[in-house]
């Protein structure tokens, strides 16, 4: 299959217009089981109406239906092959940090299970709209990176790429869970509910929302001091 731009694309990959301009998806929405029945995450939360807001992470962002997000490496060694992870997935592995916790799948399963039903609880929305909104708020558009030129080292602000943005959103949500249930008798399935919910509503109380801001405000001031002083100009 190809796009309007003549980019050759995977077979299971999903494009639509949203106001003339080509979406594309390359985790497929429209699973349902053998009896025609939506798949729900944990058997309870539908897929249908989750919308990603942003669309430079459309095609990085999976959400793809799955019962129980276990992909078992199967996209562990193929390029970009992240991409195609179910993000919930990806929250998952990144909990299983630091080496105290490696290997324990189902013990963040259970985590994860429970912090979904309490965002449920407190908002009365799907838990799986408010973590994509969640990653879309929490995903910084800037950060620094340095370029030597005549000895010299200059502070740079460049865009990240898509992947990235998603990688470090979700990395932020996790550690903020984590520190926050740290040396505190709150568990972390509510300290993880907790952060999904602030970050879905941009609050600064969510820990990756502040460390969003702070590296765009660094980008930001960065490629002022750039281009006052850069030997290009």
């Amino acid at each position: 299959m190809s796009s309007d731009q003549g980019i050759t694309l995977p077979k299971e990959t999903v494009t639509y217009q949203v106001g003339g301009v080509t979406i594309i998806e390359e985790c497929p929405r429209d699973l349902k089981t053998f009896d025609g029945e939506p798949i729900k995450l944990f058997g309870k939360w539908p897929f249908d109406n989750v919308v990603i807001k942003d669309p430079g992470l459309r095609r990085y962002l999976c959400i793809k239906p799955m019962y129980l997000p276990h992909t078992g490496g199967r996209y562990q060694k193929r390029k970009f092959g992240k991409a195609k992870i179910p993000a919930i997935e990806r929250l998952m592995n990144q909990l299983m940090h630091p080496g105290r916790n490696a290997g324990k799948k189902h013990k963040v399963y259970n985590v994860v299970k429970r912090a979904f039903e309490m965002i449920h609880l407190k908002t009365g929305q799907n838990p799986i709209q408010v973590f994509v909104d969640a990653i879309v708020n929490a995903a910084p558009r800037e950060e620094i990176t340095r370029v030597v030129y005549g000895g010299i080292a200059y502070p740079v602000s460049v865009d990240v790429s898509p992947l990235r943005r998603l990688d470090l959103a979700i990395r932020w949500i996790t550690e903020g869970a984590r520190q926050c249930s740290f040396n505190n008798p709150k568990p972390i399935e509510e300290c993880l509910a907790d952060e999904i919910i602030a970050a879905a509503q941009n609050d600064q109380k969510s820990y990756a929302i502040r460390k969003k801001d702070e590296m765009e405000r660094v980008a930001a001031s960065a490629g002022d001091e750039f281009n006052s002083s850069s030997p290009f100009n």
